[in-house]
C-alpha cells in the first residue's frame, strides 16, 4: 500500500500553536504583514454568497452545496467586509498571530 501525504492545513489551531510560532511571528513583523483566520459558522449560514461576491481578496469560494468555503486563507487582508455585511453573523475574522501581551 502506498501512503499518501496529507497536506497540512494553512489555518493553525489557536489552542495548539505551531512549533515555529515566534520565528513566523518575527518574520511577519519584519515584513509588516498580518495574517488572519476566517471562521464560517455553517449552522448560521444561509448561503447568500455576499461574502463570496464582495471579498476583495477572493478568500471565499462556493462548495457544491452552495455554502461558502475558505479557498485562500493567506490572501485575507483583514478588511472584515464579509464579517460586517453577513446578514446571519456567520463569519468571524481574527488576526492569526495577535499580540498576546499588553504593551
Amino acid at each position: 500500500m502506498s501512503k499518501s501525504k496529507s497536506k497540512k492545513s494553512t489555518i493553525p489551531d489557536p489552542a495548539n500553536p505551531p512549533d515555529n510560532y515566534w520565528k513566523v511571528r518575527q518574520k511577519l513583523e519584519k515584513e509588516g504583514k498580518k495574517l488572519f483566520v476566517q471562521k464560517i459558522f455553517a449552522d448560521w449560514c444561509k448561503a447568500c454568497s455576499i461574502c463570496i461576491a464582495f471579498c476583495p481578496a477572493n478568500v471565499f469560494g462556493k462548495s457544491d452545496s452552495g455554502m461558502p468555503v475558505i479557498i485562500d486563507p493567506d490572501a485575507c487582508t483583514g478588511c472584515r467586509f464579509c464579517e460586517y455585511h453577513c446578514p446571519d453573523f456567520a463569519l468571524s475574522i481574527h488576526e492569526r498571530y495577535s499580540d498576546r501581551r499588553k504593551k
